[in-house]
């Protein structure tokens, strides 16, 4: 008998983006929206199960950038039972880019958070090189 193996790899069509800071998640899309020019709403949060504790939520923004079909969001890292990326666990927000962006906006993106003063660092991050990569696809 002839045995089949499915290899299942995650699609990783995005850009994710980490940022450290101690506000607050609301408070820190207003920065965001008031000093880069972004349009930041809460939406849903997003629910993750875990394998110890059953779900963990997570506050979430969207943005969508106007004409385009690219999708930024603004993810926590610390929800209600854990963290998103747990082997991350000195980042506090994540901005996940969905769809095609031009590498020199992602750069611009970038600089303009770090300009942003309660924000101690942002920085791009291979979300190939994450184990727990799967909690980032919804």
């Amino acid at each position: 008998m002839n045995r089949f193996t499915l290899k299942y790899e995650l699609d990783l069509g995005f850009v994710l983006i980490a940022i450290t800071s101690s506000l607050k998640d609301y408070r820190l899309a207003f920065k965001i929206n008031r000093h880069i020019s972004k349009d930041f709403a809460r939406i849903e949060d997003l629910s993750v199960p875990l394998a110890s504790s059953g779900h963990s939520f997570f506050s979430r923004y969207i943005y969508q950038l106007p004409e385009s079909e690219t999708d930024l969001f603004l993810l926590a890292n610390k929800g209600t039972e854990g963290y998103l990326i747990p082997e991350m666990k000195n980042v506090d927000y994540f901005i996940l880019i969905k769809n095609f962006i031009d590498q020199e906006d992602i750069d611009q993106l970038i600089s303009g958070l770090n300009a942003i003063p309660e924000i101690v660092v942002a920085a791009e991050v291979d979300p190939a090189k994450l184990k727990s990569k799967e909690n980032l696809i919804f």
